[in-house]
């Protein structure tokens, strides 16, 4: 595993614990050459899985794009990180075991509604607003009023 700091070839693992329901396995790691630590992340991939984007264009199925949305989705809502990463890795498995070597981009994004509706009302709405492109306040207030707080997992301030 090559550091992010030194770019050095060689770390040692320090630590290793399963995390995200077992579905991944995380190590602490510590380069060789400059001492500096950081964290990796296993995780199985089944298949290449090719995600069909608007226009019919590809490209592989990356599970960061899906964590990096459903993150500014539940910024400073306080959302345990592990609520939020076995909902990333519920997706993903739900992806890579539904025998399909493709999935359209549309069907990822309800896969995460889904799974907001449940865990956050609020990161719900705001995925919605980028997911269905609102452009006026009226969109925000006419989804809103179908939204019932089922999840309350957040509860974080601004």
């Amino acid at each position: 595993m090559r550091c992010p700091f030194c770019a050095h070839e060689n770390s040692q693992v320090k630590d290793s614990r399963p995390t995200e329901d077992g579905a991944a396995i995380r190590r602490r790691r510590q380069c060789e050459s400059c001492g500096a630590r950081f964290t990796t992340f296993e995780r199985i991939q089944l298949r290449d899985i090719m995600v069909v984007k608007s226009e019919n264009r590809r490209e592989p199925f990356n599970r960061a794009k899906i964590e990096k949305s459903v993150a500014v989705a539940c910024r400073k809502r306080g959302i345990d990180q592990e609520r939020i990463d076995q909902l990333v890795s519920g997706i993903q498995r739900q992806i890579e075991t539904s025998g399909e070597n493709e999935v359209h981009s549309r069907d990822i994004g309800g896969m995460v509604m889904d799974g907001l509706r449940v865990l956050d009302s609020v990161a719900y709405i705001r995925f919605a607003s980028v997911y269905r492109d609102f452009s006026e306040a009226k969109d925000f207030e006419e989804f809103a009023s179908t939204v019932k707080d089922v999840g309350g997992g957040g509860g974080g301030g601004a």
